[in-house]
Protein backbone atom coordinates (compact mmCIF):
# COMPACT_ATOMS: atom_id res chain seq x y z
CA UNK A 1 0.00 0.00 0.00
CA UNK A 2 1.41 3.37 -0.99
CA UNK A 3 1.50 5.87 1.84
CA UNK A 4 1.57 9.64 1.66
CA UNK A 5 3.01 11.96 4.28
CA UNK A 6 0.39 13.71 6.42
CA UNK A 7 -0.19 17.19 4.95
CA UNK A 8 0.50 18.96 8.25
CA UNK A 9 3.46 16.86 9.38
CA UNK A 10 6.25 18.40 11.44
CA UNK A 11 8.53 15.57 10.31
CA UNK A 12 11.03 17.87 8.58
CA UNK A 13 14.67 18.63 9.55
CA UNK A 14 15.10 22.04 11.18
CA UNK A 15 18.23 22.10 11.02
CA UNK A 16 19.18 22.11 14.70
CA UNK A 17 22.83 23.15 14.53
CA UNK A 18 23.90 19.83 16.04
CA UNK A 19 24.90 16.61 14.28
CA UNK A 20 25.93 12.97 14.59
CA UNK A 21 29.09 13.74 16.55
CA UNK A 22 27.32 15.92 19.13
CA UNK A 23 27.61 14.56 22.67
CA UNK A 24 25.07 14.53 25.47
CA UNK A 25 27.08 17.06 27.47
CA UNK A 26 27.17 19.44 24.52
CA UNK A 27 23.38 19.29 24.23
CA UNK A 28 22.91 20.03 27.94
CA UNK A 29 25.72 22.61 28.23
CA UNK A 30 24.62 25.59 30.29
CA UNK A 31 21.29 24.08 31.36
CA UNK A 32 20.19 24.37 34.97
CA UNK A 33 17.84 21.47 35.68
CA UNK A 34 17.45 21.93 39.43
CA UNK A 35 13.87 21.20 40.43
CA UNK A 36 13.22 19.12 37.30
CA UNK A 37 12.25 15.46 37.68
CA UNK A 38 13.07 12.78 35.12
CA UNK A 39 12.37 9.06 34.87
CA UNK A 40 14.82 7.04 32.79
CA UNK A 41 14.02 3.38 32.24
CA UNK A 42 17.19 1.33 32.05
CA UNK A 43 19.13 4.41 33.08
CA UNK A 44 21.97 2.45 34.64
CA UNK A 45 23.78 0.99 31.62
CA UNK A 46 24.95 2.09 28.20
CA UNK A 47 23.36 5.24 26.82
CA UNK A 48 20.81 5.16 29.64
CA UNK A 49 23.58 5.57 32.20
CA UNK A 50 25.10 8.43 30.22
CA UNK A 51 21.67 10.04 30.05
CA UNK A 52 21.30 9.79 33.82
CA UNK A 53 24.84 11.04 34.47
CA UNK A 54 24.49 14.15 32.32
CA UNK A 55 21.04 14.99 33.72
CA UNK A 56 22.15 14.71 37.35
CA UNK A 57 25.30 16.71 36.61
CA UNK A 58 23.01 19.52 35.42
CA UNK A 59 21.04 19.36 38.69
CA UNK A 60 18.07 17.20 37.71
CA UNK A 61 16.44 14.63 39.96
CA UNK A 62 16.47 11.29 38.12
CA UNK A 63 14.53 8.18 39.06
CA UNK A 64 15.92 5.13 37.29
CA UNK A 65 13.74 2.15 36.55
CA UNK A 66 15.86 -0.97 36.88
CA UNK A 67 15.31 -4.72 36.66
CA UNK A 68 18.66 -5.37 38.38
CA UNK A 69 18.62 -3.21 41.50
CA UNK A 70 22.11 -4.14 42.70
CA UNK A 71 23.70 -3.41 39.32
CA UNK A 72 21.84 -0.12 39.08
CA UNK A 73 22.83 1.05 42.53
CA UNK A 74 26.47 0.21 41.84
CA UNK A 75 26.41 2.06 38.51
CA UNK A 76 24.78 5.16 40.03
CA UNK A 77 26.97 5.24 43.13
CA UNK A 78 28.21 8.77 43.73
CA UNK A 79 25.66 10.46 41.49
CA UNK A 80 23.71 13.13 43.30
CA UNK A 81 19.94 13.19 42.94
CA UNK A 82 19.75 9.74 41.32
CA UNK A 83 17.61 6.98 42.83
CA UNK A 84 16.53 3.52 41.77
CA UNK A 85 13.15 1.81 41.75
CA UNK A 86 12.57 -1.75 40.60
CA UNK A 87 10.99 -1.96 37.15
CA UNK A 88 10.53 -5.03 34.97
CA UNK A 89 8.88 -3.94 31.73
CA UNK A 90 7.84 -7.53 31.01
CA UNK A 91 5.85 -7.68 34.26
CA UNK A 92 2.59 -5.67 34.41
CA UNK A 93 2.52 -5.74 38.22
CA UNK A 94 6.09 -4.43 38.43
CA UNK A 95 5.17 -1.52 36.15
CA UNK A 96 2.18 -0.64 38.33
CA UNK A 97 4.29 -0.92 41.50
CA UNK A 98 6.96 1.39 40.04
CA UNK A 99 4.36 3.99 39.11
CA UNK A 100 2.69 3.77 42.52
CA UNK A 101 6.02 4.34 44.32
CA UNK A 102 6.95 7.21 42.03
CA UNK A 103 3.59 8.94 42.39
CA UNK A 104 3.83 8.57 46.16
CA UNK A 105 7.11 10.48 46.18
CA UNK A 106 6.71 12.98 43.34
CA UNK A 107 3.78 15.18 42.40
CA UNK A 108 5.04 15.95 38.90
CA UNK A 109 7.23 14.42 36.20
CA UNK A 110 8.89 16.77 33.72
CA UNK A 111 10.29 14.17 31.33
CA UNK A 112 9.76 10.44 30.95
CA UNK A 113 12.55 8.78 28.96
CA UNK A 114 11.53 5.33 27.75
CA UNK A 115 15.08 4.12 27.20
CA UNK A 116 15.20 0.43 28.17
CA UNK A 117 14.91 -2.29 25.57
CA UNK A 118 15.91 -5.68 24.20
CA UNK A 119 17.08 -6.54 20.70
CA UNK A 120 17.24 -9.53 18.36
CA UNK A 121 16.33 -12.27 20.83
CA UNK A 122 17.50 -15.43 19.04
CA UNK A 123 14.45 -17.51 19.98
CA UNK A 124 10.79 -16.68 20.37
CA UNK A 125 10.36 -15.63 24.01
CA UNK A 126 7.14 -14.54 25.67
CA UNK A 127 6.29 -12.58 28.80
CA UNK A 128 3.91 -13.85 31.47
CA UNK A 129 0.92 -12.66 29.42
CA UNK A 130 2.06 -14.59 26.37
CA UNK A 131 3.24 -11.58 24.38
CA UNK A 132 6.39 -11.69 22.25
CA UNK A 133 9.09 -10.27 24.47
CA UNK A 134 10.55 -7.56 22.23
CA UNK A 135 7.10 -6.12 21.56
CA UNK A 136 6.21 -6.53 25.25
CA UNK A 137 9.30 -4.84 26.69
CA UNK A 138 10.12 -2.25 24.06
CA UNK A 139 6.57 -1.07 23.44
CA UNK A 140 3.80 -2.46 25.65
CA UNK A 141 5.72 -2.04 28.91
CA UNK A 142 6.49 1.58 28.11
CA UNK A 143 2.91 2.15 26.94
CA UNK A 144 1.61 0.93 30.31
CA UNK A 145 4.23 2.90 32.25
CA UNK A 146 3.33 6.12 30.43
CA UNK A 147 -0.35 5.56 31.17
CA UNK A 148 0.35 5.02 34.86
CA UNK A 149 2.55 8.12 35.11
CA UNK A 150 0.09 10.29 33.18
CA UNK A 151 -1.15 12.25 36.25
CA UNK A 152 2.41 13.30 37.18
CA UNK A 153 3.22 14.25 33.58
CA UNK A 154 0.17 16.51 33.41
CA UNK A 155 1.17 18.18 36.68
CA UNK A 156 4.42 19.35 35.09
CA UNK A 157 4.90 22.46 33.00
CA UNK A 158 5.51 21.48 29.36
CA UNK A 159 6.15 17.77 30.02
CA UNK A 160 7.78 15.54 27.42
CA UNK A 161 7.93 11.82 26.75
CA UNK A 162 10.96 10.58 24.81
CA UNK A 163 10.87 6.99 23.58
CA UNK A 164 13.88 5.28 22.04
CA UNK A 165 13.10 3.80 18.67
CA UNK A 166 15.76 2.69 16.16
CA UNK A 167 16.70 2.63 12.51
CA UNK A 168 15.65 -1.01 12.94
CA UNK A 169 12.08 0.18 12.36
CA UNK A 170 12.92 -0.25 8.67
CA UNK A 171 12.77 -4.04 9.08
CA UNK A 172 9.04 -4.18 9.72
CA UNK A 173 5.89 -2.26 10.47
CA UNK A 174 3.43 -3.45 13.11
CA UNK A 175 1.56 -6.61 12.15
CA UNK A 176 -1.84 -5.82 13.65
CA UNK A 177 -3.18 -9.29 12.78
CA UNK A 178 -0.39 -11.18 14.54
CA UNK A 179 1.84 -8.89 16.62
CA UNK A 180 2.91 -11.71 18.94
CA UNK A 181 3.91 -14.29 16.35
CA UNK A 182 1.11 -16.67 17.24
CA UNK A 183 0.72 -17.80 13.62
CA UNK A 184 3.64 -16.47 11.59
CA UNK A 185 7.19 -17.85 11.93
CA UNK A 186 9.33 -15.97 14.40
CA UNK A 187 12.10 -13.81 12.98
CA UNK A 188 14.23 -11.88 15.47
CA UNK A 189 14.72 -8.90 13.16
CA UNK A 190 11.08 -8.66 12.14
CA UNK A 191 10.16 -8.76 15.83
CA UNK A 192 12.70 -6.09 16.70
CA UNK A 193 11.68 -3.93 13.75
CA UNK A 194 8.02 -4.20 14.74
CA UNK A 195 8.77 -3.08 18.29
CA UNK A 196 10.80 -0.10 17.09
CA UNK A 197 8.12 0.92 14.57
CA UNK A 198 5.70 0.71 17.49
CA UNK A 199 7.89 3.07 19.54
CA UNK A 200 7.63 5.66 16.78
CA UNK A 201 3.89 5.20 16.24
CA UNK A 202 3.30 5.43 19.99
CA UNK A 203 5.00 8.83 20.03
CA UNK A 204 2.79 10.04 17.17
CA UNK A 205 -0.47 9.16 18.91
CA UNK A 206 0.72 10.14 22.39
CA UNK A 207 1.62 13.58 21.08
CA UNK A 208 -1.78 13.94 19.42
CA UNK A 209 -3.54 13.06 22.67
CA UNK A 210 -1.31 15.14 24.92
CA UNK A 211 -0.55 18.32 23.01
CA UNK A 212 -3.66 20.22 24.14
CA UNK A 213 -2.54 19.55 27.72
CA UNK A 214 0.98 20.79 26.95
CA UNK A 215 2.60 17.34 26.63
CA UNK A 216 4.81 16.59 23.62
CA UNK A 217 6.23 13.22 22.60
CA UNK A 218 9.26 12.23 20.53
CA UNK A 219 10.80 9.05 19.12
CA UNK A 220 14.60 8.80 19.00
CA UNK A 221 17.10 6.79 16.99
CA UNK A 222 20.28 7.02 19.09
CA UNK A 223 22.54 5.61 16.36
CA UNK A 224 24.65 2.49 16.31
CA UNK A 225 26.67 2.48 19.53
CA UNK A 226 30.17 1.10 20.10
CA UNK A 227 29.55 -0.68 23.40
CA UNK A 228 26.13 -1.49 24.87
CA UNK A 229 24.34 -4.42 26.50
CA UNK A 230 21.68 -4.13 23.81
CA UNK A 231 24.00 -5.90 21.36
CA UNK A 232 24.63 -8.92 23.57
CA UNK A 233 22.48 -11.26 21.48
CA UNK A 234 24.09 -10.36 18.16
CA UNK A 235 26.05 -13.12 16.46
CA UNK A 236 29.23 -12.60 14.49
CA UNK A 237 27.17 -13.18 11.34
CA UNK A 238 24.75 -10.43 12.39
CA UNK A 239 27.63 -8.03 12.87
CA UNK A 240 29.31 -9.03 9.61
CA UNK A 241 26.15 -8.28 7.64
CA UNK A 242 26.13 -4.83 9.28
CA UNK A 243 29.80 -4.26 8.45
CA UNK A 244 30.78 -4.41 12.12
CA UNK A 245 33.40 -6.49 13.92
CA UNK A 246 33.71 -7.31 17.63
CA UNK A 247 37.03 -7.48 19.42
CA UNK A 248 37.23 -7.98 23.19
CA UNK A 249 33.59 -6.94 23.53
CA UNK A 250 34.09 -3.70 21.59
CA UNK A 251 32.26 -3.12 18.31
CA UNK A 252 34.07 -1.34 15.49
CA UNK A 253 32.87 -0.29 12.06
CA UNK A 254 31.69 2.64 9.94
CA UNK A 255 29.00 4.92 11.30
CA UNK A 256 29.26 3.76 14.90
CA UNK A 257 28.82 6.26 17.73
CA UNK A 258 30.30 6.54 21.18
CA UNK A 259 27.98 6.28 24.15
CA UNK A 260 28.11 10.08 24.80
CA UNK A 261 27.13 10.64 21.16
CA UNK A 262 24.41 8.00 21.42
CA UNK A 263 22.73 9.75 24.35
CA UNK A 264 22.73 13.16 22.67
CA UNK A 265 19.51 12.92 20.65
CA UNK A 266 17.57 11.65 23.66
CA UNK A 267 18.57 14.73 25.64
CA UNK A 268 18.03 17.07 22.71
CA UNK A 269 14.44 15.81 22.44
CA UNK A 270 14.00 16.03 26.21
CA UNK A 271 15.28 19.59 26.57
CA UNK A 272 15.65 21.55 23.35
CA UNK A 273 13.61 24.78 23.11
CA UNK A 274 13.67 24.23 19.34
CA UNK A 275 11.04 21.52 19.93
CA UNK A 276 8.80 23.47 22.29
CA UNK A 277 6.07 23.79 19.66
CA UNK A 278 6.70 20.46 17.92
CA UNK A 279 6.08 16.82 18.67
CA UNK A 280 5.08 13.42 17.37
CA UNK A 281 8.29 13.25 15.35
CA UNK A 282 11.12 10.75 14.89
CA UNK A 283 14.56 12.20 15.49
CA UNK A 284 18.19 11.19 14.92
CA UNK A 285 21.55 12.96 15.08
CA UNK A 286 19.98 15.73 17.19
CA UNK A 287 17.49 16.77 14.53
CA UNK A 288 14.12 15.78 13.12
CA UNK A 289 14.67 13.06 10.52
CA UNK A 290 13.58 13.32 6.89
CA UNK A 291 10.79 11.04 5.63
CA UNK A 292 11.81 8.20 3.31
CA UNK A 293 9.66 5.60 1.50
CA UNK A 294 8.88 2.35 3.28
CA UNK A 295 11.04 0.42 0.81
CA UNK A 296 14.07 2.71 1.08
CA UNK A 297 17.31 0.69 1.50
CA UNK A 298 18.85 3.50 3.55
CA UNK A 299 19.36 3.17 7.30
CA UNK A 300 18.69 6.89 7.71
CA UNK A 301 15.37 8.70 7.75
CA UNK A 302 11.99 7.55 9.02
CA UNK A 303 9.64 5.31 7.06
CA UNK A 304 6.15 6.60 6.43
CA UNK A 305 4.62 3.53 8.08
CA UNK A 306 6.35 4.50 11.34
CA UNK A 307 4.71 7.95 11.48
CA UNK A 308 1.34 7.14 9.88
CA UNK A 309 -1.44 8.66 12.06
CA UNK A 310 -3.95 5.94 11.20
CA UNK A 311 -1.50 3.17 12.13
CA UNK A 312 -0.62 5.10 15.31
CA UNK A 313 -4.28 5.19 16.35
CA UNK A 314 -4.67 1.46 15.59
CA UNK A 315 -1.59 0.67 17.66
CA UNK A 316 -2.93 2.70 20.58
CA UNK A 317 -6.22 0.81 20.49
CA UNK A 318 -4.39 -2.54 20.30
CA UNK A 319 -2.07 -1.57 23.16
CA UNK A 320 -5.00 -0.61 25.38
CA UNK A 321 -6.56 -4.02 24.77
CA UNK A 322 -3.34 -5.91 25.40
CA UNK A 323 -2.50 -4.04 28.60
CA UNK A 324 -6.10 -3.66 29.82
CA UNK A 325 -5.56 0.09 30.10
Amino acid sequence: MKRHAPPDTEQQPLPSGFGPETTAEQVVAGANLRGKVFVVTGGYAGIGLETTRVLTKAGATVVVGARDIDKAQAALSGMKNASVLRLDLADARSIDDFAREFLGAHRSLDVLINNAGVMALPELTRDARGYELQFAVNHLGHFQLTARLWPALLNARAPRVVTLSSAGHRFSGVDFDDPNFARRPYDKWLAYGQSKAANSLFSVELDRRGRERGLRAFAVHPGRILVTDLARHLTDDDLKRAGVTRQNGVLTGPGLKTIPQGAATTLWCALSPQLSAKGGVYCADCDISPIVPDDSPSSSGVRLRAIDPSAAKSLWDLSERLTDR
